[in-house]
């Protein structure tokens, strides 16, 4: 049986870490779900850490391997294999069609190999759009309808779904409808939809039906905060400021739609003396504390998510006895 495993929930939560232990054990490879680590040179503030040694795709026996690009690399954390990370520039577009694409080759790949997939992140749109797939996926961008709805305002994007399509408005929760790429998108597929453009499932088959899929919680709020309030001011002694200063000095625009990724486009006011330094560090916990509830808000929404709290004594070894009920079944 080809079994997926998945680590998900809220940031600075540990998935990662949780991640490479259970790979270790279950000789496992992880591929990332985190929609802000895939842009190269975006660093320090996605929070990468990434291993001094990137290494070349392996090639796998059997014809499906060599679907995946030559050139499609891995990093290794710990000797695990971690997939999923710098895969574009900056200024490139990587939807959840791109990942979901690049996700099913990849799982494919590690069943090849007779190892064990971990989907790791917290990027909750896409990790539900691999197991579920998406009637919109196949939609293609209309560029010329990007173009005048970047125009306008969160608010009046919103006004503008809600017209056209108060159903489709009903089902976004509080971070769709803040988020002005989804809110543009959703204008985007209801425009397509009316044109009669075709649309069908991207995933139209599930990858897999032996999935277990780990979610970490907390309902401690305060020292989660602390833990991402930590985190962030790790990340500006290690230089997130320079990053942001060699972008910007490359080329890379503060409209991009990787430099919407919490840290990044909150450092314009900075930058053109709007605000302060503590000011800026002040906004950029803040908008982590919000992508943080964002995400625990999506997350509760899916399906068949055993969760665990992440501050209870023994929790590690509680999962640990969970994932091996799950795995040594039909194995």
């Amino acid at each position: 049986m080809k079994k997926l495993l998945i680590v998900c929930g809220p940031t600075a939560t540990g998935k990662t870490k949780l991640g490479i232990r259970l790979a270790k054990k279950y000789n496992g490879e992880i591929v990332s779900a985190d929609s802000r680590q895939v842009y190269k040179e975006m660093d320090i503030i996605t929070g990468k850490d990434l291993p001094v040694k990137l290494q070349i795709h392996p090639p796998a026996n059997g014809s499906k391997a060599q679907s995946i690009k030559k050139n499609l690399n891995f990093y290794l954390f710990q000797n695990i294999p971690v997939w999923g990370l710098d895969l574009i520039t900056p200024d490139q577009e990587f939807s959840v069609a791109h990942f979901v694409k690049f996700a099913d080759k990849v799982i494919n790949n590690i069943w090849e190999k007779g190892k064990l997939p971990i989907i790791v992140g917290g990027s909750g749109f896409w990790i539900r759009t691999l197991l579920e797939g998406s009637d919109s996926i196949k939609i293609p961008p209309d560029w010329k309808l990007r173009k005048q709805l970047n125009k306008l305002s969160t608010k009046q994007l919103r006004e503008k779904l809600k017209k056209l399509t108060p159903e489709r408005w009903e089902k976004m929760n509080r971070s769709d409808r803040n988020n002005p790429r989804r809110l543009i998108r959703a204008i985007e597929i209801n425009k397509s939809q009316k044109l009669k453009v075709k649309s069908q499932k991207f995933n139209s088959k599930p990858i897999t039906k032996d999935i277990f899929i780990v979610g970490l919680k907390t309902k401690d709020y305060k020292n989660l905060y602390q833990k991402i309030d930590k985190r962030v001011d790790k990340r500006i002694k290690k230089g997130a400021e320079k990053e942001i200063k060699d972008l910007i000095k490359q080329g890379y625009s503060w409209d991009l739609p990787s430099f919407s990724a919490s840290g990044y486009r909150l450092w314009k006011d900075y930058f053109e003396k709007r605000k302060n330094i503590k000011e800026t560090i002040q906004s950029w916990k803040f908008s982590e504390h919000k992508l943080a509830r964002g995400q625990i808000v999506f997350f509760k929404k899916m399906k068949n998510i055993t969760w665990f709290d992440i501050n209870q004594t023994g929790v590690v070894k509680r999962i640990e006895k969970k994932v091996r009920q799950w795995y040594s079944v039909n194995c």
